[in-house]
């Protein structure tokens, strides 16, 4: 039909350009805070891109679901504008029949949004989490720079080095300032390795001495020494108990019912609900007279999407807290507000109905 085809054409249209402005603006707001966490040392700088398509992925399904909402929005409000909404309820058409070509519509993106918060979502965020570690936890004499004072992991001690290898394995001329609760020692040695130890690894000071002062007494300590290992990085006790939620797979979340799982699982099937709830709210709150200039439908529509997003996390965190069950919050939250969105769509239609009062006659 004609009215099908051109609600979906339309929906589509908006869609598309709404997603390529809301990704060039998260996308950007993304790249500049892992530019930042590279600079602060949190990550390593070459794995910024990976870093960001991990992020970007990962925040899909919530982009996915704004653009749809906005998608909607903006439609059918144009209709509004432009008093094609006047044509269509006065040849009998209630606002009800335009949920059938926008459903259609944005199936698609529905599964897509589904696959994403499932699958995808756990998986970026777990080669994120890896990355992250991985960086942090290489060895403080890795962390140097030829000819740069450098802090390790735990703040405790400062290094400087030259070194030989371009993997950063060896060094020579290394400078070591180590602070203890009551102690602070100054190593200095002709040159150095790493060497593994189990989880372990320890840097091998070869030729140099040790400057040690006791900070109560005053008490200095001077030796030589000809091998000297130093712990340079201790065994990261990883695992799958130890992984945050969102970085645990969905059927994992539900092979172990935890506490916290359920959370999480509340909150990735919640987006999904929370997606096609946002397109029924979207056809109602797109409502808007075609007389005034301003776009306020469009302003409340984000408002609207703003406090239903934090109520989702919120549900998360009351199940995660054992103030709800998954079933409860899944229920009260997502059900009621399909009910909210029924309920606005037969009171838009119904007042359109008393505005065209012939509009039931035609339409029957």
């Amino acid at each position: 039909m004609l009215f099908d085809s051109s609600v979906r054409k339309e929906v589509a249209r908006t869609f598309g350009a709404t997603l390529v402005v809301i990704l060039t603006i998260v996308l950007t707001m993304f790249l500049i805070r892992t530019i930042g966490q590279a600079a602060s040392g949190a990550v390593a700088p070459h794995d910024v891109v990976l870093l960001l398509g991990y992020v970007a992925l990962g925040h899909m399904p919530t982009m996915l679901a704004l653009s749809l909402f906005i998608a909607v929005v903006l439609s059918l409000g144009r209709m509004y504008r432009d008093s094609e909404m006047s044509i269509w309820f006065a040849s009998g058409v209630g606002l009800t029949r335009f949920v059938k070509p926008v459903l259609r519509t944005v199936w698609p993106v529905m599964l897509v949004v589904g696959l994403l918060l499932l699958f995808a979502w756990p998986w970026g965020n777990r080669n994120g989490l890896e990355l992250r570690e991985r960086y942090q936890q290489r060895s403080d004499l890795s962390r140097v720079a030829p000819g740069v004072f450098q802090s390790s992991s735990d703040g405790r001690r400062v290094f400087f080095v030259e070194r030989e290898s371009g993997d950063g394995s060896t060094a020579r001329n290394v400078f070591i300032l180590n602070r203890q609760d009551h102690a602070e020692a100054v190593t200095s040695a002709k040159s150095g390795r790493i060497e593994p130890d189990g989880g372990d690894h320890f840097l091998v000071l070869e030729r140099g001495q040790r400057n040690e002062v006791h900070l109560e007494s005053g008490e200095r300590t001077l030796s030589s020494f000809e091998s000297y290992r130093v712990l340079a990085s201790e065994r990261a006790v990883q695992g799958a108990q130890a992984r945050p939620p969102k970085a645990v797979a969905t059927i994992e979340l539900i092979r172990a019912p935890t506490p916290r799982h359920q959370g999480e699982l509340t909150w990735r099937l919640g987006m999904l609900l929370g997606a096609a709830n946002l397109v029924l709210l979207g056809i109602g709150l797109a409502a808007t007279n075609p007389r005034r200039a301003s776009n306020w439908n469009l302003l409340v529509a984000l408002l609207t999407f703003a406090i239903y997003y934090n109520v989702v996390n919120l549900s998360q965190a009351w199940v995660a807290t054992g103030k709800l069950s998954m079933g409860a919050a899944l229920v009260l939250i997502h059900g009621g507000t399909f009910l909210l969105a029924l309920a606005q769509l037969w009171w838009r239609d119904h007042s359109a109905v008393a505005r065209w009062p012939g509009r039931r006659l035609r339409a029957a």
